[in-house]
């Protein structure tokens, strides 16, 4: 059994698209969400293989730095 692996926002930014959904296998390296920042794409990725057993955010929303992104277990 494999700890889950919670993704959490580096910085203040926009969700601005979700890629993923929940239930969705995803690989490490896989992009899950792209925030936008001062006019910057940054895409968040998986740090490891799994299922995205829970996405925390929506299209429009802001993160502030450490609010959760994904679960991925």
């Amino acid at each position: 059994m494999t700890m889950a692996d919670e993704i959490r926002a580096e910085m203040v930014a926009n969700v601005w698209k979700v890629v993923t959904a929940p239930g969705a296998t995803v690989a490490e390296g896989d992009t899950l969400v792209i925030l936008e920042s001062m006019k910057m794409e940054i895409p968040v990725i998986a740090e490891s293989d799994g299922t995205v057993s829970q996405l925390a955010v929506n299209e429009g929303d802001v993160v502030q730095e450490g609010d959760l992104i994904a679960v991925i277990s």
